[in-house]
């Protein structure tokens, strides 16, 4: 069982052992009209995104481990307790450089 979606004033434990014995992966916390959040597990080694773009804002926070983000051919590394945001349009991937949990937002016009 993957983590429910958060409903208004719920707190959701984000980090990656609080649902272990679940096994779930990647999951989509809110997604309305306006706006998507996405707990993203990165294993280490493995690609996501790749060369992925959305024509809405995004913004990244790495929650646990590290990852590569690159865009537009710039990559930076992300650990713990780093954020970034993109505009729309770009293209972009993320790459774990150690596992990792990351929190994706979407912010859609």
């Amino acid at each position: 069982m993957a983590i429910p979606h958060a409903a208004p004033g719920m707190p959701v434990d984000l980090r990656q052992g609080a649902d272990s014995s679940t096994g779930a992966k990647t999951t989509a916390l809110v997604k309305n009209d306006r706006f998507e959040a996405i707990r993203l597990m990165v294993p280490r080694g493995h690609e996501v995104c790749h060369s992925h773009q959305i024509e809405s804002m995004i913004t990244v926070q790495c929650l646990e481990g590290r990852v590569a983000f690159t865009a537009d051919g710039d990559t930076r590394e992300l650990s713990e307790g780093h954020w970034l945001f993109l505009p729309g349009g770009v293209p972009h991937t993320i790459a774990g450089l150690e596992n990792a949990v990351v929190l994706l937002t979407v912010l859609f016009d």
